[in-house]
């Protein structure tokens, strides 16, 4: 292990502006920045989010829910540019305090419901449309097993593991070697799991699996911080079928890209207002069209 022992830290924490990707964006307070009202569209419900794993869960979500029939699904769902700070603007700390994306607004009653973090809104969904959620009371018991699992193991993976391999400034080798450990560690409960359930709830496709999918399910497939090989994901079988089995939902190919503002161009929806957004709005059309 590199000897790195040269910081201490001081007596009172001073709060000083770092470098990586993500610098401009942390800050130890929370509440607005600036004025900026939420746009809100036709749809009954209102999402602001971007397309990364915690996005991914809820758009997903909504497009499974529309391919079974439920209308009352219909979404817009509006790009929050957290590089450029949308999170800290007054309506969106509105709907979500917390500063963090996904938000919802549901106006489908009399008076509008916000609801933030992702692992709520997928269970306030699941409860309203009472879809993917099991109503047996032990089969739900283990969907929501899952569920916080996921919630309380991403942070690991993405905030630990993500960003001292993919995003921090330096390579520190002992948070690296930490995080590189407990994800591995994550995969493998994973994986023990599937090699006995065909979904983490058991015979049946739920919100769990719509969690989950974004974060391991992405990870598995090598599309995940460029860790692939690192992490050796092709090890993980029964993680990786379930993975690809997933992928071959249409709705997942769908909710995967909504409000995407990175990677190629052709899976890149940066607003979803209508289905047909899917067909003719991805970067790729909308290049074409302002080439013509």
């Amino acid at each position: 292990m590199t000897d790195n022992n040269a910081y201490q830290p001081p007596k009172v924490w001073v709060w000083e502006k770092g470098e990586g990707t993500w610098a401009s964006i942390n800050r130890p307070i929370a509440g607005a920045t600036h004025e900026k009202e939420l746009p809100v569209g036709k749809h009954p419900l209102q999402l602001y989010s971007l397309g990364t794993p915690n996005g991914q869960k809820v758009t997903i979500l909504l497009e499974e829910l529309l391919a079974l029939g439920e209308t009352g699904a219909e979404y817009d769902a509006w790009l929050i540019k957290i590089g450029e700070g949308d999170q800290f603007g007054s309506g969106f700390v509105s709907a979500n305090p917390n500063s963090k994306i996904p938000a919802l607004m549901d106006h489908s009653g009399d008076t509008p419901i916000r609801v933030f973090e992702s692992g709520h809104i997928l269970l306030y969904l699941a409860e309203k449309f009472g879809k993917f959620l099991p109503t047996d009371h032990a089969k739900r018991t283990e969907v929501m097993n899952w569920l916080f699992w996921l919630q309380g193991s991403a942070p690991y993976l993405g905030g630990g593991f993500g960003h001292f391999y993919h995003y921090a400034p330096e390579k520190i080798e002992y948070a690296i070697n930490r995080f590189t450990m407990e994800t591995k560690r994550q995969l493998d409960v994973l994986d023990r799991h599937l090699a006995e359930n065909r979904y983490f709830g058991g015979d049946a496709y739920t919100i769990a699996d719509m969690a989950i999918w974004p974060w391991y399910g992405n990870l598995a497939l090598g599309k995940q911080y460029g860790a692939g090989e690192f992490l050796e994901v092709e090890s993980y079988k029964n993680v990786q079928r379930w993975t690809k089995e997933i992928l071959e939902r249409p709705a997942v190919q769908r909710g995967r890209i909504v409000n995407r503002s990175f990677g190629e161009l052709h899976e890149q929806l940066h607003e979803r207002h209508d289905a047909s957004d899917f067909e003719l709005r991805t970067q790729d059309k909308i290049g074409e069209k302002e080439e013509n």
